[in-house]
This record gives C-alpha cells, sequence and structure tokens, in this order.
C-alpha cells in the first residue's frame, strides 16, 4: 500500500462534501481500538485534518489521553482514502467554527450544533484508492456459505436481534480496527463481514487480505457496522485466527463487548452495566 504525507489539491477537494463516510479510530485507556462516525471531517490543508464535534462520546475522550488516530473518507463515488493522524488541539471559535455551522446539516439542525472543532497533524496518507465492490461481493458469498458452519453453538446471546441482523444486512458496512505495533489504530474496509451468530463475527479474506492475513490469533478487534441511514453499532472482540469451513477460509472474532455509538445518547450495550438509582442531586 503507498502512502504520502500530505494531501494534494484533489484529496482535499473530494473531503469538502457533507456527504460522504468519515470514521476516526482512536485508541482508549486499554489500548483498544474505538471507531466513530465523523462525517465532517475533512482536509484544512496539506498537512492537516480538521472535524466538528456535535454530541459526547468516548473517542473525544480517547484522543485527549491519547492522541494516535487513523482515518478513513470515503465519498459517494467509493473512492477511499486512509490514514494517520495525531490529535493536536481543540478550539470552541474560529474560522472552521463558523464555517461548519453555516453547512446545512448544522445550520439548520433544531437539536444539534457544532459545538467543538478539533484539529490534528497528518501523519500519513494512502493514494485515493477505488472500493474494490466485485472483491467484496465475492467474498460476502463466500462468508455467507461457510458461515453456518463456524457457529459458536453457545445459547447465551451477546449480540441482541437487530444487531445480529444489522450484520447480516448487504447494505450494511463495516470497517475492523485494531493496534497496531507503533501504537496508532489501523482501519480496514471489512465490508464481507457477518454474524455466524449473536456471539461471533466471521469473513472471508479474499479482500484486504494482504493486511487481514497479517493479524495475529489473539488480538483483539474492533468492528464498526454502519448503514446508509446512519444507523451503526460497535462491536469488540478476539481474533480468533483464520479457520477453514465447508472448504472456505474464514477469519473469526469473538464478542465480548457491545456499544451503540448513536447520538444522542451513546453508551455500552454489553456487557449491561447496573442501573443505580440517583439519590445524591448535588453535582448535577
Amino acid at each position: 500500500m503507498i502512502t504520502k504525507n500530505e494531501f494534494n489539491h484533489s484529496d482535499i477537494k473530494a473531503f469538502e462534501p457533507e456527504n460522504k463516510i468519515g470514521l476516526l479510530a482512536t485508541v482508549n485507556e486499554k489500548s483498544q481500538a474505538h471507531i466513530t462516525m465523523i462525517s465532517t471531517l475533512q482536509a484544512k490543508s496539506p498537512k492537516e485534518l480538521v472535524w466538528g464535534q456535535f454530541s459526547e462520546g468516548l473517542s473525544k475522550e480517547n484522543v485527549k489521553n491519547n492522541p494516535k488516530t487513523a482515518f478513513l473518507i470515503m465519498n459517494l463515488q467509493r473512492k477511499l482514502w486512509r490514514g494517520k493522524a495525531l490529535w493536536k488541539y481543540e478550539k470552541k471559535e474560529g474560522e472552521e467554527y463558523i464555517k461548519f455551522n453555516k453547512l446545512p446539516m448544522w445550520r439548520y439542525n433544531s437539536y444539534f450544533g457544532i459545538h467543538t472543532i478539533h484539529y490534528m497533524e497528518l501523519i500519513e496518507t494512502t493514494e485515493q484508492q477505488s472500493l474494490p465492490v466485485a472483491g467484496i461481493a465475492f467474498s460476502a458469498i463466500l462468508t455467507k456459505i461457510a458461515k453456518p458452519a463456524a457457529v459458536t453453538k453457545i445459547k447465551d446471546q451477546i449480540m441482541n436481534n437487530w444487531t445480529e441482523t444489522f450484520f447480516n444486512k448487504l447494505d450494511t458496512l463495516k470497517f475492523l480496527s485494531y493496534v497496531s505495533a507503533d501504537g496508532f489504530p489501523t482501519l480496514i474496509p471489512l465490508l464481507q463481514c457477518q454474524a455466524a451468530d449473536s456471539r461471533r463475527l466471521v469473513f472471508n479474506p479474499q479482500v484486504y487480505g494482504n493486511e487481514l492475513l497479517t493479524i495475529k490469533s489473539g488480538s483483539e478487534l474492533t468492528v464498526f457496522a454502519l448503514s446508509i441511514d446512519m444507523k451503526d453499532v460497535l462491536v469488540r472482540g478476539i481474533f480468533k485466527g483464520f479457520k477453514k469451513h465447508r472448504g472456505i477460509s474464514l477469519g473469526s472474532i469473538d464478542i465480548n463487548w457491545v456499544y451503540n455509538s448513536m447520538p444522542p445518547v451513546a453508551g455500552q450495550l454489553y456487557p449491561e452495566q447496573k442501573i443505580e438509582t440517583v439519590v445524591d442531586f448535588s453535582s448535577i
């Protein structure tokens, strides 16, 4: 994969539209990857990225504790860019603050407005790449054929029915992240990924195999699932390596954490968190 250390003029222009997929992978305090949809992500200059925040969530906390991030931008023409960046600072005023809040999505939004602008230094980026649609379709078919042989056979549910079905929809986009040896998270398209059952995700490495096949068994992986109408869910689990099922190679991830990243209230779904009654309102 060929990389460079600055964006060209065409890259910068391609990132400007609001209608695109922008993903930011961050690293939490346990050195686990976290993925967030950031539709405002764009290049401010050849060496700088910028994005606007309108809601609270784990990624905004993560970047302040660990500035190493990965990003992925994909436009409506299925062209994508991937890279690494260092979070530098935030502002609550200025040129970008005004610019973002004048965009139609935020200017006429009665519920949310951009309240903070984040700035990041570009470390590296790929050249523009085309999403390998034919390869993804073939890999998804192989995954669908083989996954019934890869179930866990454990009845206790981790993903609820909605989440499992969501992962298995053909139009749901999936992306994988993990923390690489240099401490930066890595982002890889994983559209062929599907749920074998409520406890396991599986995928055939027919596309992006040069990256997927280097992942070590036992690694902690994060998978973000996103629909065109902006529904999304985040899961994390342990990679069990690649194994043949029905003669087809499948990588499997045994899920141990599920997170709702959709606003207005993002939060952990599994393991279930105990709900405690508020008895002291002095800090509210």
